[in-house]
C-alpha cells in the first residue's frame, strides 16, 4: 500500500471491526437461541405414581431437563431458595401447582412453565404457578441488576482508558491507587442507581456497595496493569473480557442452563457472574451463595493486583532512566541567581535532533493511543 495516510487509518480501523465481530459472536451466540440445557427441576412425591411421573418428563425431555423427586412441598421451596432447582412441580388430582423463583431468573421461570403448563393440559387441569422469591416491584423482571452490572461495567472498563492514556507518567503504584480510589466512586454511582434512583435494592445498600466496589476495582485493577503491555489494544482486550464474556455469562438475562455449555461454563467463575448471583443472594436469598460469589469477587481483585505489580516491575528500568535522564538535563544548565527561567524551547535546545525526533514521536504516539481508546469505549 502506498499511502502511508491510508495505511495508517485501516490499521487503526481494526480495533473497531473487531469489536463489531466479537460483540456480534457473543451477544447472538449467547442470547439469540435460548434453549434449556439440563434444566434442573423436581417433582414433589416419593409415592410410585410420582417416581413414574417424573421418568416419563425425564424421558421426554431428554437433555433439557434434569428432574429429580423431593418427599415435601417444603423441600420443594428450599430447593427453589437455594437455587440448586429452577422450578417444582407438584402433581395434584385437582390442582397441580408449579413453584418457581422468579427472582433468581425471569426467563428460568417462565422455561419451566413452558415445560408443565402442557402437562397439566393433557390432564384436563388448570395449573396454578406459585412464585415464591418475587422481585420487587421496582424491578418486577428481575433484570434490573443486570443493567446496574452493564452501568458499573462501562464506568470502570472506560476509566481504565483515562487512566492508562493520561496518567502513563505516573508511577505504578500512584495509578493503581487512582483505581482503587475510582472504583469506589463508580461503585458509589451503581449502588445510588441501585437505591434511591430506581429502588431496585430495598435494603443492604452497605454491602451492595461493598460488592460494586470489589467488582469496579478487579476490573480497574486489571486493565491498569494490561495497558503497560497491550497500550491502544487495552480498550479492546478490556471489552472481550468484561463485555463480551462478561454480560453474556453473567446470569443477568438467562441463567446458565439456558445458554450452551461455554457461557454456562464460564457463569461458575466469572467476575460478572460473581457480582449478579451475589447481588441476587443479598437481596432475595437471605445471602444464600453470598459467600461464594464475594471470593470471586476478590480473586478477580487479587489476580488485578498481581498485574498491576508484574507491570511495576516491567515499567521500572524505564522510570529509571526518564528520571536519569531528567537530572543530566537539570546538571546541565547552569544554576546561579542571575539565570532566567528555563523555558521549554531552550530544554529542546539541549536535546539532539534525534532526541526532539523521538520526542515528538512518543508524543504522537501517546495522542493516537489516547484517541483510539476514547473511540473503542
Amino acid at each position: 500500500m502506498r499511502s502511508p495516510a491510508l495505511r495508517h487509518v485501516l490499521t487503526h480501523l481494526i480495533t473497531p471491526l473487531l469489536m463489531c465481530v466479537g460483540m456480534g459472536l457473543a451477544y447472538m451466540g449467547a442470547f439469540v437461541t435460548p434453549e434449556p440445557h439440563h434444566l434442573p427441576v423436581a417433582v414433589v412425591g416419593t409415592t410410585p405414581r410420582a417416581m413414574v411421573f417424573a421418568q416419563t418428563v425425564k424421558d421426554t425431555a431428554g437433555d433439557k431437563l434434569d428432574v429429580r423427586t423431593v418427599a415435601t412441598r417444603a423441600d420443594a421451596v428450599e430447593l427453589l431458595k437455594s437455587r440448586e432447582v429452577t422450578g417444582a412441580y407438584v402433581p395434584s388430582a385437582r390442582t397441580p401447582e408449579l413453584l418457581v423463583a422468579s427472582a433468581a431468573s425471569d426467563m428460568g421461570a417462565t422455561a419451566v412453565e413452558r415445560v408443565f403448563t402442557p402437562v397439566a393440559a393433557e390432564q384436563g387441569l388448570p395449573l396454578k404457578i406459585t412464585d415464591v422469591a418475587e422481585p420487587v416491584s421496582d424491578d418486577p423482571t428481575g433484570q434490573g441488576l443486570f443493567f446496574l452490572l452493564i452501568a458499573v461495567s462501562i464506568g470502570s472498563y472506560a476509566s481504565v482508558a483515562a487512566l492508562g492514556a493520561a496518567g502513563a507518567a505516573l508511577p505504578m503504584r500512584i495509578r493503581a491507587l487512582l483505581a482503587l480510589g475510582v472504583s469506589a466512586v463508580v461503585g458509589g454511582i451503581g449502588t445510588l442507581l441501585a437505591g434511591p434512583v430506581f429502588r431496585l435494592a430495598h435494603h443492604d445498600l452497605a454491602s451492595l456497595f461493598g460488592m460494586a466496589w470489589l467488582y469496579s476495582a478487579g476490573i480497574l485493577v486489571i486493565g491498569v496493569g494490561l495497558h503497560t503491555f497491550l497500550k491502544r489494544w487495552t480498550t479492546l482486550a478490556m471489552m472481550v473480557l468484561f463485555v463480551m464474556l462478561n454480560f453474556t455469562s453473567s446470569g443477568g438475562l438467562f441463567r446458565p442452563e439456558l445458554q450452551n455449555g461455554f457461557f454456562g461454563t464460564l457463569h461458575a467463575f466469572w467476575n460478572g457472574a460473581g457480582f449478579v448471583e451475589g447481588i441476587r443472594s443479598l437481596l432475595y436469598f437471605g445471602d444464600d451463595g453470598l459467600g461464594r460469589n464475594v471470593w470471586t469477587l476478590v480473586v478477580w481483585l487479587l489476580a488485578g493486583l498481581v498485574v498491576t505489580g508484574i507491570a511495576a516491575l516491567y515499567e521500572r528500568p524505564r522510570h529509571a532512566r526518564h528520571a536519569a535522564g531528567h537530572g543530566e538535563t537539570a546538571a546541565a544548565q547552569p544554576v546561579t541567581a542571575l539565570t532566567a527561567p528555563t523555558t521549554r524551547a531552550a530544554s529542546d535546545a539541549l536535546r539532539t535532533p534525534a532526541d526532539q525526533a523521538k520526542a515528538r514521536a512518543e508524543a504522537e504516539e501517546e495522542l493516537e493511543e489516547e484517541v483510539e481508546e476514547t473511540v473503542g469505549v
